[in-house]
Order: C-alpha cells, then structure tokens, then sequence
C-alpha cells in the first residue's frame, strides 16, 4: 500500500470518486489528521474542465483580465501564483511542493497513481477508476460489496492506519 515516492520524504496519494462523492469533505479531514500529527501535507485539484481562478475584482484579477498571461500575489504568509497555459501535467504540479512530506490529489482517477476512491450509496454504484493503484475503497456500502479492501466515510484513523499515516 506504499504510494509513489517522488524524493525519499514525499508520497502521494489520489482520492477519486464520482461528482459529490465527498471527495473534498474527506481530503480535508485527512489533512487535519495529518497537520495534527506534524505532517506537511499538500493538495492539489485536478479539474477536467477550466475553473475561475481569481477572486473577481481582486487586484490580480484585474491583471488577468486585462491580459497578463500569469500574476503572482504574496505576503509574508503565503504566496499564490496563477498561469495560463495549456497541457500543465501533474509532475510539474508536484514539483511546486518539494517540502511537502505528502501530496494529495483530488481527481486523476484515471492514473495510476496510489489512490483511494469514494463510492457513496445514492450517488455511484461501484468503482469507476482505474484499478492499477487503486489500493482502498472509501464506502457506506456494506461490507463485503467490493472485493476491495473498504473503509467507512467516518473512520479517518483506520483510513490512515490502512495507508501506514497512523
């Protein structure tokens, strides 16, 4: 259940699942689980369609509309960086977090990057990644349902017991 390191202190993990799976709702309580225990964790959201990516009105909103093909804001607190262009792979997304001990990504579910995915009763009936790295299903289904390894929505520490995190 390793997932693929990039350097020797960084993994990475894909959470998947069809559209309202929980998908965000559970990356944000896994990132909170590992934030308390010290790990430096990123997230990076892989749409498939185009996403708005300023907050309208802002100053470098402005700056994209008027034209700049990419703007930058930072503080002594954080920094933001937004480019226009096209075909930008995951890899290079990875590579803008080297300090990250642990990368998550929501979506990619067709890779085969280590992943779980989220299949929620109401919403999808099985599995719809790809199965090579697939290594854990994430369900209120009942046991026995998949022949996959399963975990319930509200258990996080088996869930991370289960990814050796814990």
């Amino acid at each position: 259940m390793d997932s693929i390191a990039v350097n020797k202190q960084q993994r990475i993990l894909a959470v998947c699942g069809v559209k309202n799976s929980g998908k965000t709702t559970l990356i944000e309580k896994i990132v909170h689980r590992l934030a308390e225990q010290g790990v430096k964790t990123a997230v990076i959201k892989h749409d498939g369609h185009d996403f708005s990516s300023d907050v309208p009105g802002t100053d470098s909103d402005r700056f994209q509309k008027a034209g700049a093909y990419g703007t930058a804001v930072f503080s002594p607190y954080r920094s933001m960086v937004v480019k226009e262009e096209c075909n930008t792979g995951i890899e290079e997304m990875i590579s803008q977090f080297p300090e990250a001990e642990f990368i998550i990504i929501e979506g990619m579910k067709n890779s085969a990057y280590p992943k779980i995915e989220l299949v929620r009763n109401g919403i999808s009936d099985g599995p719809v990644s790809n199965p090579e790295g697939r290594i854990l299903i994430v369900t209120d289904y009942e046991k026995g349902k998949f022949e996959e390894e399963t975990v319930g929505f509200e258990d996080i520490e088996g869930l991370l017991c289960r990814l050796h995190l814990s």
